[in-house]
């Protein structure tokens, strides 16, 4: 897929990711490099991490993100809101939180409500970025266009298609899906940001997802996507 976007501005779009759960320290250090080198805007990463990631991107333009509640989103609304208030006493610039899933599965809209009123606020407090992970994989058309009515009620900044850890039924598509972004975009409009993520793992991955709307990519697969772009340019 060709595009007159330079590598440079694509970079922006990528909140660069390294969630596995046996990642080293030397792992965050190369990650850290790479994504300074890069100039991403974000380094997605769980929060205990933070702080270390924090101190390596510290002469960078690169943000630090922590991933809350995740990536099962089955933590209460209390250790959800300890877990982002520490990550942003680590120096966390931005907060992805995953909804509570069973709640809104067991049709408890006014917790998946309270919830989100609860961690926005706290963000707003502290003028962090936020983002609500949906975790589209496990969700009715119908659950998504709610979950989208009710950030249209709160204003978080962003919300977001998956984790990229959901394993759905045979047959479901894992993760994020082109249809998944134009549909949350169409409801929510230009009043709150639509982040894909889960799956995005080439330059027409990317493109896709934000010529359907989406004005953050979450992926891994940064620095090869950006230098695919590289190569189409020369």
């Amino acid at each position: 897929m060709k595009t007159t976007m330079t590598p440079e501005v694509l970079a922006k779009y990528f909140d660069q990711t390294l969630l596995k759960a046996y990642a080293s320290e030397e792992d965050f250090r190369v990650f850290c490099e790479q994504s300074a080198e890069y100039h991403f805007k974000m380094v997605a990463i769980n929060s205990a991490p933070v702080k270390l990631c924090k101190r390596l991107l510290a002469d960078s333009d690169v943000l630090v993100g922590a991933a809350i509640g995740f990536p099962l989103g089955q933590t209460t609304l209390e250790n959800k809101l300890h877990e982002t208030e520490q990550a942003i006493a680590d120096g966390a610039d931005e907060i992805d939180y995953v909804i509570n899933i069973g709640a809104l599965k067991s049709g408890d809209l006014a917790y998946i409500e309270e919830e989100m009123r609860a961690i926005v606020s706290l963000c707003r407090a502290n003028a962090k970025t936020v983002k609500v992970i949906f975790e589209n994989c496990y969700l009715t058309e119908d659950e998504k266009r709610t979950l989208c009515e009710i950030a249209l009620r709160v204003r978080p900044d962003f919300i977001k298609t998956s984790t990229g850890f959901g394993t759905p039924a045979p047959g479901v598509a894992v993760g994020v899906t082109v249809e998944d972004v134009r549909l949350m975009k169409s409801i929510v409009g230009d009043a709150i940001k639509v982040k894909a993520a889960g799956g995005v793992r080439t330059l027409a991955d990317a493109l896709a997802m934000i010529e359907a709307g989406a004005e953050r990519i979450g992926t891994s697969a940064g620095v090869s996507i950006i230098e695919e772009l590289k190569k189409q340019s020369v």
